[in-house]
């Protein structure tokens, strides 16, 4: 299949497949205002991110379907889809772009100068050039942000807990995200604190996932870090069920990870950063100008452990963790 017979695909889904349309008593209203939905990930599992988009939207007064319609466009991991797809959207006239990510906020962007365009991302939304500082963003960008490149030596510190006697220690990263070489930067800088020293491992794909997973038959890993990735949250089952057969302790960036049978997560919720995005949203469709709209740092972090998995990997959970875990998944 050819690229324009790709994007023709891809923009042909208006609608999230694994994501529940409006109600049909709505569905045939004439919609108001439409916001154009992006993201460089697949709608499979994400639904929740979606429900909680329009959760926030709904805080303003919007739902979709009666008085606001959204058109998604989704890169399915593909980064370079990204541009194509967002010029796409702008064809539809919308009031606003809702970008989901960083890659997506990055060619919402350069399809644009003028429309206003909400993010929600995991990382420095100035170190990646969308808005000129966090308080005064200018321009047409703003959103919420969960800084998820600082939470690598604070993953990696909860794992060192966890597996104290861990000798080699796997950074699992995805090359092609925005915030890796912060994140990677971080976690090396807590591996030298503690006297640990952690092997980088890439993946882009599933295929290199399974790869990575497939080397630890030659050179056992005593414990992993997968770092934070569209790739990496779509492709989470996929990662715990590895881990639980190759049995290395893991901890991931969200809880979507742990709830999927990962051993531990810690990270800020994407659900309420997503659920902040829609209430921007909401405002800027009310007539808010993004410019005037301070970038929103997310102050809710999760630290969840699946007490399932840690049996099945004969692991004792300290309890200085399970007094601090915001929640404990039995």
């Amino acid at each position: 299949m050819n690229r324009r017979a790709v994007i023709s695909m891809l923009a042909s889904a208006a609608a999230a497949p694994s994501v529940s349309p409006p109600s049909a008593a709505y569905a045939q209203q004439p919609a108001g205002p439409v916001i154009g939905y992006l993201s460089a990930s697949s709608p499979v599992g994400r639904a929740h991110l979606v429900t909680a988009f329009r959760r926030g939207l709904s805080d303003s007064g919007y739902v979709e379907g009666r008085n606001v319609s959204i058109e998604y466009r989704w890169a399915q991991d593909q980064y370079d889809l990204l541009p194509d797809l967002a010029a796409e959207l702008m064809r539809r006239n919308p009031s606003l772009i809702a970008a989901t990510d960083a890659p997506s906020a990055t060619a919402a962007k350069s399809a644009t100068a003028t429309l206003p365009i909400v993010f929600a991302i995991g990382g420095d939304p100035t170190r990646e050039g969308l808005v000129a500082s966090l308080n005064r963003p200018g321009g047409n960008l703003t959103g919420v942000t969960m800084l998820s490149s600082e939470i690598g030596g604070k993953q990696l510190g909860l794992l060192h807990q966890l597996v104290p006697e861990a000798g080699r220690i796997a950074v699992l990263i995805d090359p092609h995200w925005p915030y890796t070489e912060s994140f990677v930067q971080d976690v090396r800088a807590a591996a030298a604190a503690i006297g640990k020293h952690v092997d980088v491992l890439s993946a882009s794909t599933s295929g290199d996932i399974d790869a990575v997973f497939a080397g630890f038959a030659q050179k056992p890993a005593d414990a992993l870090l997968v770092g934070p990735s569209a790739l990496v949250n779509n492709r989470r089952v996929q990662l715990v069920t590895l881990a639980a057969y190759h049995r290395v302790p893991a901890i991931y960036a969200l809880r979507e990870s742990a709830e999927a049978g990962g051993l531990m997560s810690y990270g800020a919720s994407f659900t309420d950063v997503n659920r902040q995005a829609g209430v921007y949203a909401g405002r800027i469709l009310k007539g808010a100008k993004p410019g005037d709209l301070p970038v929103m740092q997310s102050a809710k972090f999760e630290l969840v452990i699946n007490l399932n998995t840690a049996r099945a990997f004969g692991l004792r959970i300290p309890p200085g963790i399970i007094a601090i875990a915001d929640e404990v998944i039995e």
